[in-house]
């Protein structure tokens, strides 16, 4: 079977910038991008029970804070993600916050992460894995309750800056 072309598309019509024209990975040179403000938002959801919900909200889960620990982690994770996913950038993140919704309707917490910088390539993936490291931490504080909380609906909610411009789902 034939390699493809780091030149081939996707079904969405932009090629596959990680692969090179061997088909290999590669980091992206991102020298000749002008700096310019990005900005990414992350969102994610862990779901449980009602019981446990009311744990976390009380303040009486046995680990401490799972709402407190989950945004650090968060926040703590966007900074680290190129030790993470191997192909991304390094970047000095100018912002990171973690917004962590109690929500009885699911029940469960909603997890959203906006991540910025002024730099040549975007901050997706600082905001995914912000959004992915807080809904595990909530799960390791809450597991030993209820060991059967899903994490479901993790995706980019927007991006702002570069080239390819404003996109929201």
């Amino acid at each position: 079977m034939a390699r493809k072309s780091s030149r081939e598309t996707t079904k969405a019509g932009s090629a596959l910038t990680h692969i090179d024209a061997k088909g290999e990975a590669r980091m992206v040179d991102v020298s000749e991008k002008p700096a310019t403000e990005r900005t990414a938002v992350a969102e994610g959801r862990v779901i449980m029970s009602k019981a446990t919900l009311e744990l976390i909200v009380s303040g009486n889960a046995r680990k401490g804070d799972v709402l407190g620990t989950a945004r650090v982690a968060g926040i703590m994770a966007a900074k680290r993600t190129s030790e993470l996913i191997p192909l991304c950038h390094p970047l000095a993140l100018s912002k990171v916050t973690l917004d962590i919704a109690p929500d009885k309707k699911l029940p469960g917490c909603i997890v959203r992460a906006t991540v910025k910088v002024t730099g040549p390539t975007g901050v997706e993936m600082e905001a995914l894995t912000a959004v992915s490291v807080a809904c595990l931490t909530i799960y390791d504080m809450i597991k030993a309750v209820e060991r059967g909380v899903r994490i479901e609906g993790i995706h980019l909610v927007e991006k702002k800056g570069g080239k390819s411009g404003h996109y929201r789902a």
